[in-house]
């Protein structure tokens, strides 16, 4: 966390802002207090996606999707406002760390703890994909490993599963370690893409290291749209899984 800038606003909505949490791709995100006490993050969209033809609309019938996935399964959306001169949107907190910062501070996942995340994630995922949306940005730092099973968080650029290619302007959205093959290209991406990503984040999780990233942007990118990499000396049905996830053909 880190202290409020003198630029931020004190308040979004009805809820004061703490600190910030970070920012990514789609805006900056805040860890905010109800009135009531309880804590949120508020997650407030850039100027310059707000100001696209649609997003307005596309951010609406997100927010109203999220809300139906299930606290099980990811930070529950609670409230949002697309109509404001900068939209956002406000999810639970989840307390706990991320899978980045597990792994980084205690060393990769072994044995029952690789497999429940496994289970969580597969089970977060299939409830995200019923209720519509794509998360599209699926990655360790987007998964907080809650006392009841990890968490998918940040739907900051989640799409419904009929709304448009992921690419907006020339911006390709996502993180590229992470990414599908068909993600690098702004094709059409479905559910398959998040099952793609799944298969990088597990392979992070067992190893402490990310399978497709290389020294330059461009090496990455080869690497994801060539041969998939051998995961590595890991849990043999979990070795499995994640090849089967790392299928090519959506």
């Amino acid at each position: 966390m880190d202290p409020l800038h003198a630029s931020d606003p004190p308040r979004i909505g009805d809820y004061r802002l703490l600190s910030r949490l970070g920012s990514g791709g789609m805006g900056q995100v805040y860890l905010a207090r109800t009135p009531a006490g309880r804590n949120l993050v508020v997650k407030v969209i850039r100027p310059e996606f707000a100001a696209e033809a649609g997003f307005r609309a596309r951010f609406a019938r997100e927010a109203e999707a999220a809300r139906r996935v299930g606290g099980f399964h990811t930070a529950q959306v609670v409230d949002a406002d697309p109509e404001a001169d900068t939209p956002w949107i406000a999810t639970a907190y989840i307390t706990g760390p991320t899978l980045q910062e597990a792994v980084r501070e205690g060393g990769p996942l072994e044995g029952s703890a690789l497999r429940a995340l496994a289970l969580g994630l597969a089970e977060g995922l299939k409830a995200i994909h019923a209720c519509g949306l794509v998360h599209r940005d699926l990655k360790p730092a987007n998964i907080v490993l809650a006392e009841d099973g990890p968490r998918i968080i940040d739907f900051g650029i989640a799409r419904p599963l009929d709304g448009d290619n992921m690419t907006t302007q020339g911006a390709v959205f996502g993180t590229l370690p992470y990414m599908s093959p068909e993600q690098t290209d702004g094709s059409r991406v479905g559910p398959a893409s998040d099952v793609f990503s799944l298969g990088t984040v597990l392979a992070y999780a067992a190893t402490g290291t990310s399978p497709f990233m290389g020294t330059t942007m461009a090496e990455t990118l080869r690497r994801l749209i060539g041969p998939p990499p051998d995961p590595g000396d890991i849990d043999p049905d979990i070795r499995e899984l994640v090849r089967e996830c790392w299928d090519h053909d959506p």
